[in-house]
């Protein structure tokens, strides 16, 4: 009950955005926003150009993904909010499983402004899901990472911070084609990973994290960060130094670290409906209970297709942590799909395989063990309108893994989930 009266509270907070907002067919389309007529600080962009505003970091989600948003002008200003909200009842199956009521929920503010030749983008993400995720965090089954109660998690996903991300970019054109890139904030995400899953258009409607998740995209939330870089025509080359340490049980707090971590990252855009990248990072003690560092490497492409009526957006992932300590490889390969048919339907799949080591941290050995997920799923919109966007939805997962599993986890467990997932109405229609 708790997590449904804090969840409604959030979507109170979502509301009061929308307070004079223009409409939808007024509005402009959601990555072209800041070339729109009317926009004072705005500059051109061109077609294949991924939007800022579609993700977090400075990471680049094709151009042509949809756009759940709220935007208002106030004189020079541009303010954007957008969100999600899940109300779920999530039932992980086996002898390690558990059934809780549980909320998702983050909102994300941005804040435009034309400074100079430039363009500055003020960001800011929140989240409630210390409040509203049961004891000690989101029930997931081979699920690992951070901790609770100075132990390390283990079958469940850790709530994100209430402060995911204070950032500020400024972007500045150089010559035609050559454009610089200045990032950073006390809560922000380096240039390291894919677009993270919280903001992938392929994960729109998954209410749950993928289990390679500390493997590809957990420095999302880093507390200090500095990113500088080109883009050069359709390319964007980028470097970060950043606290590499993951946060600590203190959901609510701002943890400043040295900038001790670096990462590098490639980007490209092909094209209106593609990107892909690759990038490696060195990170200084992330895990709190483990004392070695870390080499990660990530490459990801995203395809993005709009449909007469719908969408459909398809995410390919690898990730790699190497242990310094131990000299241990873990790989990740993730496939995630979501198609939305006549505006109010939405089908959607996770293929997952994972190498995890952690799931037995009282153990002598920690060997890893290749786990594989299948998650099917589906959402029907209830409401459409300019405001908002109800869905009532349920997904399945199946799992595969080594025997060895099976006295902990039993021998098929299944997983499932029923949720109602609300946030904002499309921005603005969008055509193939």
């Amino acid at each position: 009950m708790r997590a449904v009266i804090l969840s409604l509270f959030t979507a109170v907070m979502l509301a009061v955005c929308v307070n004079g907002q223009e409409s939808p067919a007024a509005m402009p389309d959601h990555e072209h926003m800041h070339d729109t007529p009317g926009m004072q600080m705005s500059s051109p962009a061109e077609d294949w150009q991924p939007s800022p505003h579609a993700s977090s970091g400075t990471s680049w989600q094709p151009a042509s993904v949809p756009g759940h948003l709220w935007m208002k002008s106030f004189g020079n200003w541009d303010v954007m909010a957008h969100g999600v909200i899940f109300l779920t009842y999530n039932q992980q199956g086996g002898p390690r499983g558990a059934g809780k009521a549980e909320s998702v929920n983050w909102l994300m503010a941005m804040e435009q402004h034309r400074l100079g030749r430039g363009i500055l983008l003020l960001r800011q993400m929140f989240s409630a899901e210390s409040l509203t995720s049961p004891h000690p965090g989101f029930p997931e089954l081979f699920q690992t990472g951070e901790t609770y109660h100075g132990q390390p998690l283990v079958d469940h996903q850790h709530p994100h911070n209430v402060f995911a991300e204070l950032s500020a970019s400024f972007s500045l054109p150089v010559t035609e084609h050559v454009s610089w890139l200045l990032y950073g904030g006390p809560s922000a995400e380096p240039a390291l990973g894919p677009v993270t899953y919280i903001h992938r258009a392929s994960a729109s409607e998954l209410p749950a994290a993928p289990l390679s998740h500390h493997l590809q995209d957990s420095t999302h939330t880093s507390f200090g960060v500095v990113t500088t870089g080109f883009v050069v025509e359709r390319v964007k080359i980028e470097g970060s130094v950043f606290n590499g340490s993951e946060p600590n049980e203190e959901r609510w707090s701002i943890q400043p670290a040295a900038l001790d971590s670096w990462s590098a990252r490639a980007s490209v855009a092909p094209g209106r409906n593609w990107t892909a990248q690759y990038s490696y990072g060195r990170l200084i003690h992330p895990e709190a209970l483990e004392p070695g560092n870390e080499r990660r490497q990530s490459a990801s492409v995203e395809y993005n297709r709009p449909l007469k009526e719908g969408n459909w957006a398809t995410s390919l992932v690898w990730g790699r942590k190497h242990k310094d300590d131990t000299g241990i490889n873990l790989n990740s390969y993730l496939l995630e799909s979501t198609l939305n048919l006549k505006r109010r339907n939405y089908a959607y799949t996770r293929i997952e395989l994972v190498d995890k080591d952690e799931l037995f941290p009282l153990a002598a050995t920690h060997p890893a063990y290749r786990i594989r997920a299948y998650t099917l799923g589906g959402v029907r919109d209830l409401v459409q309108n300019r405001l908002w966007q109800l869905g009532l939805g349920a997904d399945v997962t199946f799992y595969g893994k080594p025997s060895a599993l099976d006295a902990a986890y039993g021998n098929n467990p299944v997983s499932f989930r029923l949720f109602l997932r609300l946030r904002p109405g499309l921005s603005a229609h969008h055509h193939p």
